[in-house]
């Protein structure tokens, strides 16, 4: 019968995927094949450590294919992700690292995400922040983006944009048209000329834009995030988007 260090790559296999011994109809007899697999199930039993490194091994593969395939998504989409004319650019316009937030107005986490980015922006004078209305929640993030959209052809600056954004993803109660429309209001922004520019092509074109963005990437909620060559998921706070700014920036997490 086969020895323990012989059957080392089979034991892996089957700790990786609970498939029956990887080997062709010559190599063992059925009977053989039994035993093997036998052996293999006594063994990680006895050795449930062997199990946990498969796992972990894994993980880390797993990882490492989806960070190729954020990558390849990235680069292949840089020019829209990171320069498109259809969107809203805060902090310094020439940062060496640039910070991208696709969110929703009536998104809680987005709410979070906003202190977030204002706090990294104020502590980061290199950091180029770039937002992108992406209203998956309801018909009133739709409206709600659409006046964004209409403010941010208004003020190409971003500083009421700025303003307004805070005002409607601050406030409390479901955005849609009316509180948006509000927002801009009190931001000092022109509403009889949101109210025109919301039916404009470049409404309706940059909100498309940014869905394809999104599904080519992967992502499916608010906030997302694309960080030098990172995607990230999820209000991760603070330190998370820290830590992946400075990878971007030096490879590491704090420069």
């Amino acid at each position: 019968m086969p020895s323990l260090r012989l059957l080392a790559p089979a034991l892996f296999a089957f700790a990786m995927f609970g498939a029956a011994v990887p080997a062709s109809a010559d190599s063992f007899s059925g009977a053989q094949r039994t035993d093997i697999e036998a052996i293999i199930k006594n063994y990680l039993v006895s050795h449930p450590e062997v199990l946990e490194e498969a796992m972990a091994e894994l993980s880390k593969r797993q990882a490492a294919a989806e960070t190729q395939k954020h990558e390849a998504s990235i680069a292949q989409n840089a020019d829209a992700i990171f320069n498109s004319p259809r969107q809203v650019v805060l902090g310094n316009k020439d940062g060496d690292v640039t910070f991208v937030e696709f969110f929703d107005y009536n998104c809680g986490y987005c709410k979070r995400a906003m202190d977030d980015m204002l706090t990294i922006m104020k502590s980061d004078p290199k950091l180029k922040v770039v937002l992108k209305e992406f209203p998956v929640l309801s018909q009133g993030s739709v409206e709600a983006a659409q006046v964004a959209v209409a403010v941010r052809m208004q003020d190409p600056s971003g500083k009421k944009y700025l303003d307004f954004h805070q005002r409607l993803l601050g406030g409390r109660g479901a955005a849609d048209k009316a509180r948006a429309i509000q927002a801009a209001k009190e931001a000092g922004l022109d509403t009889a000329r949101i109210e025109k520019d919301i039916a404009s092509p470049e409404v309706r074109a940059t909100i498309e834009e940014n869905f394809k963005l999104a599904e080519a990437m992967g992502m499916n909620g608010t906030p997302s995030y694309v960080i030098g060559k990172q995607i990230v998921i999820g209000a991760v706070g603070v330190e998370g988007l820290k830590e992946k700014i400075g990878i971007a920036r030096c490879g590491k997490a704090t420069c």
